[in-house]
């Protein structure tokens, strides 16, 4: 997102009671994606990348399509947001219908590889209006293009993106973007803008470029490519686009198919199970990492930005996928395999993992949490993060098959150990650090939860004698300082213990974190009766504390934690958050696992409280959106907000109901 897209966006929704101005949202509209390129087709068709965190190459800013008659007997009509979407298949092919004065036309969109294919059919005589606008490497500025006989070229320095069509272009030229004074004035500009007369190096200096393609058999197609310069020639780039938009429907829906991952089983939430999986294919790159989210907010305006790999989302998403593939047999193996390799490569010195880092290639990205890579003490670190690493890498220890790569884990785990245990402290809890909602610093229930699993995971393992040994004894030290956090006017386990030593003991959706903790435990040493009790009442707590059904919309569902205050706009009460929501269903799940394995009566009841939370972000339900992604937030009037779709609640919703069907429902 440019400058001057984001000043018009602003402009736009400046007074707007649910909409942050300046961002790019996507909670409407889906997306196609392949190989890191990472493509939003919105309502009215216009596409966008979203997938340099992904790939390293930035891709289309903004576009717009219509159609005229090929007479031009009648103006442009421009596509508007009233029309309807849905995937074919059970790939990332985007069908989007239009309905025009000139009768319907049907858009089918697929990501191919670096290349995006946009066909458009219609039986009509029309003719294909498309402005796109580039921003090789990143720049709205010192940009670029050549012209190529059946072709356009848009570069800056590295990266070189081409535009071609099929038919032809009828016509191609670039068009200046927004002046100054347009910035500057109450309204945003209508896009494409006219040639301009006085400009006549305009269509040079631009990554904007407006094209007609005539319908030929019923059909015009556009297609763009990014590339790295120092990778892929020109001549190389023009004839892979050529080729590509020469392809039929059909092509392209094998080709679509072909990108299909996973095999899901014959059940009663196989749609759910097949959205989650392409959402965390949507989501990944080709190292294994995955962005947390589509970056909406790349001015950093309201958030600090999502399109990063945090280590905490993305070890999580992992574990869930191991355990989901292992009760459910999805058939990941290349997934578990490329994100242990990922965290391996990308582990510091000292054991542990930053906040967060570029997914194409694993280096540090911007943050705020970075305190083990600065001077002074560590309390600007989230050592929740190494703890869910850890927790993924001892499981899949044990099921990978490279000897190499095994060896990798195993040294990478022993000084991730060394790191975790510099930072429990003497009482068998984590030091003063950020939590995992990156607001605040101090003990927290959450990370503590991390810890417990991260160390009884190690000891479950199949590693090194003298490791598990230790580890074990660090497990038992954590599981006995829990009741720390205990609160009996609160009922439930704290937020934290704050940096002046009091127990903050709001409600916090992060605190049920400790029931899949404290079940990954009872199988090292069981969990005591006491503990049990302790735990029903704390998650029965968070939810009764939590639960929000606003009058104004069918949303309803858990808040993040009492008091949040982030990203309210108008509104006056804290939002649902689908992430606490599916992390309330899963820990409801957890719990009757872990009830049923004692012979505890209050188990079916736990059963019927997940299936009732799962019902909420089910692709049916009210905390879905029409693409069926889970946005992180949502306000009372139902509008999505933020993140769409969010990794993490779609890899907890896959884990539930791998749970739900092996391990609660199969002992009933």
């Amino acid at each position: 997102m440019q400058l001057r897209d984001a000043l018009s966006d602003y402009k736009r929704h400046a007074d707007h009671p649910t909409r942050f101005p300046g961002e790019r949202r996507t909670t409407s509209g889906f997306f196609s994606g392949a190989d890191s390129r990472l493509v939003h087709v919105e309502t009215d068709g216009s596409v966008r990348d979203f997938g340099y965190p992904l790939s390293g190459v930035w891709g289309v800013e903004r576009s717009r399509f219509g159609v005229q008659p090929l007479d031009e007997s009648a103006a442009v009509h421009w596509f508007g947001p009233e029309a309807s979407q849905s995937y074919t298949g059970d790939g990332s092919a985007v069908v989007t219908d239009h309905e025009t004065p000139f009768g319907e036309v049907t858009q089918y969109d697929v990501t191919v590889g670096d290349a995006h294919i946009t066909r458009f059919e219609s039986d009509a005589d029309l003719e294909l209006v498309a402005f796109v606008h580039f921003q090789p490497d990143g720049r709205d500025t010192l940009v670029g293009q050549l012209s190529h006989d059946d072709a356009v070229e848009v570069y800056h320095a590295e990266e070189h993106d081409f535009a071609a069509a099929e038919p032809r272009f009828s016509s191609v030229g670039g068009r200046v973007p927004e002046k100054f004074e347009e910035l500057l004035a109450d309204n945003d500009v209508e896009l494409p803008r006219p040639r301009s007369d006085d400009r006549y190096e305009e269509g040079q200096l631009s990554g904007a470029i407006v094209g007609t393609v005539p319908f030929d058999s019923g059909a015009a197609t556009l297609g763009t490519l990014l590339t790295d310069s120092r990778e892929t020639n020109r001549q190389a780039a023009l004839d892979s686009i050529h080729s590509l938009v020469a392809l039929d429907r059909t092509e392209l829906d094998a080709r679509a198919d072909q990108q299909v991952l996973g095999t899901v089983p014959d059940h009663d939430e196989s749609q759910a199970m097949r959205e989650d999986i392409r959402v965390l294919s949507l989501l990944s790159g080709n190292l294994g990492l995955r962005i947390a989210g589509p970056d909406f907010d790349p001015y950093y305006a309201y958030s600090g930005g999502y399109g990063y790999t945090w280590f905490r989302d993305d070890a999580e998403i992992s574990r869930f996928l191991l355990e989901s593939d292992e009760r459910l047999d999805l058939e990941l193996d290349s997934w578990h395999e490329r994100s242990a390799r990922a965290y391996c490569q990308t582990q510091r010195d000292d054991g542990s993992w930053p906040h967060r880092v570029w997914p194409f290639d694993g280096s540090l990205a911007p943050g705020w949490a970075n305190a083990r890579l600065e001077s002074g003490a560590d309390t600007d670190y989230q050592a929740d993060q190494t703890g869910s690493v850890i927790s993924f890498l001892a499981a899949y220890s044990d099921e990978c098959e490279d000897r190499e790569l095994r060896d990798d884990i195993e040294a990478t785990l022993e000084t991730a150990l060394d790191s975790l245990d510099e930072t429990l402290g003497d009482d068998g809890l984590p030091i003063n650090c950020q939590n995992a909602w990156e607001n605040m610093t101090g003990r927290f229930s959450h990370t503590t939860a991390t810890f417990l699993e991260a160390y009884t995971a190690l000891a479950l393992s199949d590693l090194d004698d003298e490791m598990t040994t230790r580890a074990a004894e660090r497990a038992h030290e954590v599981y006995d300082a829990i009741d720390r956090f205990w609160s009996d006017t609160r009922e439930c386990y704290g937020l934290r213990i704050a940096p002046d030593s009091t127990l903050d003991d709001r409600y916090d959706s992060a605190a049920l974190a400790l029931v899949s903790a404290h079940r990954a435990y009872d199988e090292l040493e069981s969990v005591d009766d006491d503990r049990l009790d302790r735990l029903a009442t704390h998650t029965r707590s968070v939810f009764d504390g939590l639960w929000h059904d606003p009058a104004e919309s069918d949303v309803k569902g858990l808040v993040r934690f009492e008091g949040d205050d982030w990203r309210m706009r108008s509104q006056e009460s804290e939002k649902i958050w689908t992430v606490s929501t599916a992390w309330g269903a899963n820990a409801a799940v957890e719990l009757a696992a872990l009830l049923g394995g004692h012979g505890d009566s209050r188990a079916e009841e736990f059963a019927d409280e997940g299936r009732s939370l799962l019902e909420l972000v089910s692709p049916d339900g009210p905390l879905t959106t029409d693409a069926g992604y889970l946005a992180e937030q949502f306000f009372d009037d139902g509008t999505p907000d933020s993140a769409t779709p969010l990794g993490w609640p779609h890899a907890l919703r896959l884990a539930t109901v791998a749970t739900l069907t092996t391990d609660v429902e199969a002992e009933r």
